[in-house]
């Protein structure tokens, strides 16, 4: 059975840091990218940050660049988003989804264009992050 465990979200202040987690099972963790959206109330699931455990390949949201890293431990078969200089406009569910595209470009594009059945896409339940002003 695919599971996506995503963990991590709270309540945190402007500025602050969190970080989500999203542990992967029973996927060949090697062969596919990995990457988290967020959806604010009303609006749309839009893509954060993904990372490719095929090509290594990372790609950042504009909103994101600089503020959020994301990254990928092999062994643990678990991505990790650290979150920094939190802002309000962050506020949203946090989505982890992993889908089998050769680089993280790739799959942004595939999962964005068709977020129901993109190619061999599994998605994780979601963690709320919400930042205070």
């Amino acid at each position: 059975e695919v599971q996506l465990q995503a963990s991590g979200g709270g309540l945190v202040q402007t500025g602050g840091s969190l970080r989500l987690s999203c542990a992967v099972t029973g996927l060949p963790f090697d062969q596919y990218a990995i990457g988290w959206f967020r959806q604010a109330p009303g609006n749309g699931r839009v893509g954060v940050a993904a990372i490719s455990n095929r090509d290594g390949t990372i790609w950042y949201a504009d909103s994101t660049k600089g503020r959020f890293t994301i990254s990928s431990d092999v062994a643990k078969e678990t991505v990790s988003l650290q979150m920094n200089i939190l802002k309000p406009g962050d506020t949203a569910v946090y989505y982890c989804a992993a889908a089998p595209y050769y680089s993280a470009h790739d799959f942004i594009v595939a999962v964005s264009m068709s977020p129901l059945d993109a190619r061999g896409l599994f998605w994780g339940q979601g963690t709320l992050v919400t930042v205070s002003s």
